[in-house]
């Protein structure tokens, strides 16, 4: 059995235990952290919109041995004063993408890169997208956001409670921003692929942390008919129960999209596997973070608040309370000894030594002796 199987049995059993509801406050302070730093890369950088939402054109050439610096130098200049976007494709072409340009300006700069790369114009394959369509598309993109965030939670308070519900929002949300915030750092472009990725993303999170809450809700049942243990303890043992289970399910799905990302965009270099690939590995990182350390303590924080948790801790530690002094009193009872033990022993003592031997039958006097006469 591997170590991490056999992990995996102890936590289950209660063998072993990590104190992730009780260090809570550490973990917020670290996604705290993690979210400003992704807040201010989006201020400061800002996000790079595809030609898919800013409008533009893009230039795929024929198979060529130029390289993609070369390529961007020689067209440097000749792309009507916007930065010109130049990918590898996987079968040796060139994508050559420019935003913010108009019809007339594109039929210009397509003549300037068949010049400049040498090759015929006819060559050059060219695709106008409008900013028009670019802007519906990017509302339509954020309308399916709100739309899917709306109905997941109306579907978690439904299936579970209002406290889980908001408690893997601020989870989704969180999840978002930090895949963002690396885009903006990061620099890549935002594609519908990227919009692909992180719709898959805030899915399999949800996912994530419906297994969590769903063994949660079987371990606090009945929770309030019991003085064994706060809800926060119930919660945090559900959490250590389903913890290799998280592991395993995020690091297999994390393997082949860290072979797209790193194999398909970085050797192959095609673009819409880099945008589809990073937001799926960011978001599943920060996913599995997200359903360990803030939605099951999000959940603890926000049960703890009802009445009936309050009056069960207090029960609970009013019992741990007593069974410690009940633990207490055999010590000192052996250690000293009791008064009225040896009062009692005195007067065992003396009851025997006071009881009387039995007085032997005496003959009676009319009875014959025995003897002749």
């Amino acid at each position: 059995m591997s170590r991490l199987s056999n992990l995996g049995h102890r936590l289950h059993r209660g063998e072993v235990a990590y104190d992730f509801v009780g260090n809570r406050r550490i973990w917020y302070g670290v996604s705290i952290l993690i979210t400003l730093a992704a807040v201010v890369g989006l201020a400061v950088n800002g996000l790079k919109l595809g030609i898919e939402f800013s409008g533009g054109a893009v230039f795929t050439t024929p198979k060529t041995s130029i390289s993609v610096s070369d390529a961007q130098n020689r067209i440097e200049g000749h792309t009507g004063g916007s930065e010109p976007v130049v990918q590898k494709l996987g079968k040796g072409s060139l994508r050559i993408q420019i935003s913010n340009v108009s019809t007339a300006e594109a039929k210009r700069i397509q003549t300037s890169i068949a010049e400049d790369l040498g090759m015929p114009k006819a060559d050059v394959d060219e695709q106008i997208i409008g900013p028009s369509w670019g802007k519906e598309i990017s509302q339509k993109a954020i309308q399916g956001l709100v739309i899917f965030m709306v109905l997941v939670t109306i579907y978690l308070a439904i299936a579970f409670e209002w406290r889980k519900a908001i408690a893997a929002l601020i989870a989704l949300i969180h999840d978002l921003t930090i895949t963002v915030g690396v885009y903006a750092i990061v620099g890549f472009e935002v594609t519908p692929g990227t919009v692909i990725g992180l719709l898959t993303v805030l899915g399999y999170s949800l996912y994530d942390t419906v297994v969590v809450f769903d063994g949660l809700k079987e371990t606090t049942k009945d929770i309030t008919k019991q003085n064994r243990y706060t809800y926060s303890e119930l919660a945090n043992r559900s959490l250590n129960q389903t913890l290799v289970r998280s592991i395993n399910t995020t690091v297999v799905a994390l393997l082949p999209v860290a072979g797209l990302l790193f194999v398909g965009g970085g050797l192959l270099g095609a673009g819409m596997l880099n945008d589809i690939a990073l937001s799926l590995f960011v978001g599943l990182a920060a996913g599995a973070y997200s359903s360990i350390f803030i939605a099951t303590p999000l959940v603890a924080d926000l049960k703890e608040r009802d009445p009936q948790m309050q009056a069960l801790r207090k029960r609970v530690l009013a019992k741990r309370a007593a069974d410690a002094r009940r633990a207490e009193e055999p010590q000192d009872a052996a250690q000293e000894p009791d008064e009225d033990d040896e009062d009692g022993e005195e007067h065992a003592a003396a009851a025997v030594a006071g009881q009387r031997r039995p007085a032997p039958r005496s003959r009676s006097k009319n009875r014959p002796s025995g003897k002749r006469r």
